[in-house]
């Protein structure tokens, strides 16, 4: 299974926000920059977390964006889960009459346990959870600070 660019991008914009909450509006160009990502992509990406209330934004000269919560109060499952139109890895668990054979399909079972395991998790974490990761991952060379191009940007996606 593999997350969908919008809900990997979208937690990589929601972070960039926490990493900067309290400092004022961010704009998305800046975030676009540091994240390398499409400022269209972001763009299209931040309508619907505007939308549930987990971003704010600002018009004018120092217009921007920022969080509409503090970061511990913000879990990624959540964003995750906005972003990917559900908690659920497959239709036929959002929309039983889709398929004919939910009744017996053993499979289905398996997947529904798998997303429950999977979004558990994720609503485990919140987004100061792993801003304080930071220090200790930047240790081990996952994410490079060190270069001013490089700030908030993986080395390994």
């Amino acid at each position: 299974m593999k997350l969908s660019t919008k809900s990997r991008y979208g937690t990589r914009m929601i972070l960039d926000l926490a990493q900067h909450y309290g400092q004022g509006a961010i704009q998305l160009g800046e975030i676009a920059k540091r994240q390398k990502i499409s400022l269209k992509y972001l763009e299209q990406i931040i309508r619907p977390l505007k939308k549930a209330d987990y971003v704010r934004s600002f018009r004018g000269a120092k217009g921007g964006h920022i969080l509409n919560k503090p970061p511990d109060e913000i879990t990624v499952g959540e964003i995750v889960a906005l972003l990917e139109g559900g908690d659920s890895l497959i239709q036929c668990d959002q929309d039983p009459a889709t398929c004919d054979r939910r009744d017996l399909c053993l499979t289905r079972y398996l997947w529904i346990e798998a997303a429950k395991a999977m979004y558990t998790r994720l609503a485990e974490i919140t987004f100061a959870d792993l801003m304080s990761l930071q220090e200790e991952v930047c240790k081990e060379k996952i994410f490079d600070y060190s270069a001013p191009e490089n700030q908030s940007s993986p080395a390994v996606s």
